[in-house]
């Protein structure tokens, strides 16, 4: 089994800059390494009676000199080509590359994590992450244990028609769903895990979690953000488990 978390440890935007009150919460950009770290260290102490492997590709997403820049292209670990559409978008290239890395042991499980779109929280709340996975099976056994652990999950689609917004005319694919969707961004959640998706892998089963994280929700919320951390990691846990 092996689990890969984004950890950018802090995110500007890059070129496309973030305005300074988004910025403020940037540092939660780590949040799916911070999970991850949190599941392997249960897994440990579980003494469950698996291989593990753990990957946490740990960035920075900053302005210099030499960051890439809008219309770059890409080169990623597995030989796919992207056009940066948003340096703003850089979650999924490191994403990708941590996937290929991990999927040239050809794990029986793989499972990543990361705070990859505000467009999943816009979609689900603050409360409900999307999982998304194209087997079936697995997808029962995540909806079981989050529904047994009381931490509930939402399964989103990989909808193949939404492919086609990732096109590019110098690159084997677009990092974002498109130019032409700027003004209904918040449509990026399916696009963004396609993006991933292109990168075939060799993993018998893959899981995905967007852990959009806390920061910013509602003050009345029912569970705490370091207690909903601890839920979700202990819920995929038990899912390992069975």
């Amino acid at each position: 089994m092996t689990l890969v978390g984004k950890g950018v440890c802090f995110d500007t935007g890059g070129l496309d800059l973030k305005p300074s009150a988004g910025m403020l919460i940037m540092k939660k950009d780590m949040g799916g390494a911070a999970n991850v770290l949190a599941l392997a260290q249960m897994v440990m102490d579980a003494k469950l009676k698996v291989r593990l492997r753990v990957l946490i590709p740990a960035v920075e997403n900053a302005v210099s000199g030499n960051a890439f820049r809008p219309l770059d292209v890409f080169p990623s670990r597995k030989g796919i080509t992207v056009e940066i559409g948003n340096t703003d978008a850089e979650g999924r290239l490191v994403l990708a590359d941590a996937l290929a890395l991990a999927d040239e042991e050809k794990p029986d499980l793989l499972i990543d994590m990361g705070t990859l779109t505000g467009a999943a929280r816009v979609a689900l709340g603050p409360d409900l992450p999307p999982f998304y996975t194209n087997d079936e099976t697995l997808a029962q056994d995540v909806a079981r244990c989050a529904s047994e652990e009381n931490d509930p999950l939402w399964r989103l689609p990989l909808w193949p028609p939404y492919d086609a917004w990732l096109d590019s005319k110098v690159a084997n694919g677009e990092q974002r769903a498109g130019r032409h969707l700027c003004r209904i961004d918040h449509l990026r959640a399916v696009p963004a895990a396609l993006r991933r998706g292109r990168e075939k892998l060799a993993a018998c089963r893959h899981l995905w979690l967007d852990a959009i994280g806390e920061a910013g929700a509602p003050r009345r919320r029912r569970v705490s953000g370091r207690a909903r951390d601890l839920q979700t990691a202990r819920g995929t846990l038990w899912m390992i488990r069975a």
